[in-house]
């Protein structure tokens, strides 16, 4: 009906040919402006499980995203690198084969030859240090064995230590010379030696790790001011350092500052005995305190001697002369030296002398004519002869032969392969 009320419009004021072209144009507006509304009709009500289409800031839909792009995308696409397809790998080269010699069958050769390395303290029996030495007046015997030293050595080099102090809640002069020892042993350090601290009671507490700065050193001794546990667990302190020492590569030691007396460490004396044993460039110093108020308390029978390590934790005379002998031979084991300073005024003079003993050793390395890596203890036995063979003879500044005492450690253990 549009279309016939348009054609007889049109052919009365406009002819045929603009009548039919009015009629297209007219039609295609009304057609376009039907559409939408015919579309929305159409189209099905979306579910709710359908989620918008995600459009960019610019109002534009989000391009989707391939998944070779390889990496997190945004609302500007992806911004790693796409990752590419790997390109075929090169063929292998060929395999390098030896010449065959004719006549020789085929064998691997593997060489695992060990290197034993013992620090030794050559001194007259006062202590004083005797310099001079040479590789030729040293004999090593390995259990019983003798070996062939093919490095020898004396030169002073910073040492790597760790003072490892007894602080408990145990007796006013316990304290006082620990305190005293540990500043004595702190003054007596140089510029280039590396010393952490440390103190016990029921467990081991680091106050400074390694370092060279002596006023960390003199500020971390500053804090132990109140102790705070009475238990004094020795063998869990030494065992724990020894452990961290381990680590280390070349020669440490230990300033063990103590009383000597273990109350209720885990581990007992035997595995003491046996990590000692196990560890190697470890050289122990035991600085026995409180040799004075024990002396004291042998001739008067009060209450405070009766309860000697306070606390009501009572610790006999026999407890004590049982500890200095326990330190005795951590520091025989390891090749160290231990001392029972009988006052105060000793410190001072002891850390010295300890300092000139670990600056001051010979170091000797040879090459073990066991080659067995068993894992087995090796007993070691260091011996200072004259050129000739016989005994070394030292004279005083009197010309009178004097006694030299010899320290180095009682043995090592043998690496342990599994085949």
């Amino acid at each position: 009906m549009f279309n016939q009320c348009v054609d007889k419009t049109l052919e009365r004021k406009c002819g045929n040919w603009q009548a039919r072209f009015v009629t297209l144009v007219c039609g295609l507006a009304l057609l376009a402006g039907a559409l939408p509304s015919w579309a929305q009709t159409q189209q099905a009500p979306p579910s709710q499980s359908q989620a918008p289409a995600q459009t960019q800031d610019n109002g534009k839909p989000k391009q989707e995203v391939p998944a070779e792009a390889g990496g997190p995308d945004s609302n500007m696409g992806p911004y790693t690198i796409p990752k590419k397809k790997d390109d075929a790998a090169p063929p292998p080269p060929p395999p390098v084969t030896a010449k065959k010699v004719e006549g020789l069958p085929d064998y691997s050769l593997k060489v695992n030859v060990p290197l034993v390395n013992v620090d030794v303290l050559v001194t007259t029996k006062d202590g004083q240090f005797i310099p001079g030495l040479k590789q030729g007046n040293f004999r090593i015997l390995e259990d019983g064995v003798p070996q062939t030293v093919t490095n020898f050595n004396l030169s002073p080099a910073p040492i790597t230590a760790v003072l490892l102090t007894e602080f408990a809640s145990t007796s006013y002069f316990f304290l006082v010379d620990a305190l005293n020892a540990s500043y004595s042993f702190a003054n007596t350090l140089k510029k280039d030696d590396w010393v952490a601290v440390e103190y016990y009671d029921m467990q081991p507490h680091i106050l400074v790790d390694f370092t060279q700065d002596k006023r960390a050193v003199m500020g971390a001794l500053n804090q132990l001011r109140m102790p705070g546990f009475a238990e004094t667990n020795l063998f869990d302190a030494l065992y724990d350092t020894l452990d961290r020492l381990e680590r280390i590569e070349g020669k440490k030691y230990i300033i063990l500052v103590t009383t000597g007396v273990d109350t209720f460490s885990k581990l007992t004396l035997d595995k003491m005995m046996k990590k000692i044993k196990d560890t190697k460039d470890i050289t122990i110093f035991p600085i026995t305190i409180g040799w004075a108020i024990r002396e004291y308390c042998e001739t008067h029978n009060s209450y405070y001697c009766r309860n000697l390590h306070g606390m009501g934790i009572p610790v006999g005379r026999m407890d004590y002369l049982q500890g200095e002998n326990e330190m005795r031979t951590f520091a025989a084991m390891t090749g160290g030296r231990a001392f029972v300073p009988r006052f105060q005024a000793e410190f001072n003079e002891i850390f010295q002398q300890i300092g000139e003993d670990i600056r001051r050793q010979y170091s000797l390395s040879y090459h073990p004519t066991n080659t067995k890596l068993d894992g087995t203890y090796r007993k070691l036995k260091v011996q200072v002869v004259a050129p000739d063979g016989g005994p070394l003879k030292v004279k005083d500044q009197k010309g009178k032969d004097v006694k030299i005492d010899v320290v180095a450690r009682d043995g090592y253990t043998a690496k342990h392969t599994v085949d």
